[in-house]
């Protein structure tokens, strides 16, 4: 398995990608059924607040956004993957995509209502550094998703899959359980909400008004 490691330069640690997997489009009922859960418990939760720019980091092929937001918001993907890039603005070519890292996000700060962060941080060296850039430039509201670890590697194990990386997903450099995760945002965004859609845990984050301290993070792996 090819890992791809992007670097936008020396004080950039990379991004580290495993191979697409089509969720979205699969056949297979159960990754249906999974990928619906995933889908409600996000639209679930945007609908319970108020924006109208979003920025979503790590894009992809733009699938997400075209599933749980407004057709009127004002939308900006971005991801390190040109190819991804190219793929989403041809997929939907009313949503605006462009090239970018996690680690310096092409916008101002405070510019976006609303930032979206789902299946990102699980592939990041330095996910402190992304979390430290997304509460830079959202305005009030994050939205994250990653893996739940371990029923992500027990679901793996079940599939038949990854068996020489430990039942690793390719790409996946963090690992984290419930909690872990829930600690991890709580060092930058005030947790608001949770889901826990099988297999990922799913937060709404605030930001929050006052400067407040930062505790440690310990990395979850």
């Amino acid at each position: 398995m090819t890992h791809q490691y992007e670097n936008l330069n020396a004080a950039t640690p990379p991004f580290i990608g495993g191979n697409y997997f089509d969720k979205y489009r699969s056949k297979n009922p159960i990754h249906q059924l999974l990928m619906r859960g995933f889908l409600s418990s996000a639209q679930n939760l945007l609908s319970q607040i108020d924006f109208e720019s979003v920025l979503e980091v790590g894009c992809g092929p733009g699938d997400l956004a075209s599933r749980i937001l407004p057709p009127v918001c004002d939308y900006l993907g971005i991801d390190i993957d040109a190819s991804q890039v190219e793929l989403a603005q041809h997929r939907y070519p009313q949503l605006e995509f462009t090239v970018g890292s996690a680690y310096e996000l092409p916008v101002e700060s405070k510019s976006r209502d609303l930032v979206i962060a789902c299946e990102v941080f699980e592939h990041l060296v330095d996910p402190k550094k992304a979390l430290a850039e997304i509460a830079r430039v959202a305005k009030r509201w994050v939205l994250i998703s990653v893996p739940w670890e371990p029923a992500w590697r027990i679901l793996n194990v079940a599939r038949g899959k990854y068996w020489s990386s430990f039942d690793n997903t390719p790409g996946h450099v963090q690992h984290f359980s419930r909690k872990t995760i829930r600690q991890f945002v709580a060092t930058r965004v005030e947790c608001v909400d949770i889901r826990s859609p099988l297999p990922w845990t799913m937060i709404m984050g605030k930001i929050a008004a006052s400067k407040r301290s930062i505790p440690p993070f310990r990395n979850p792996s």
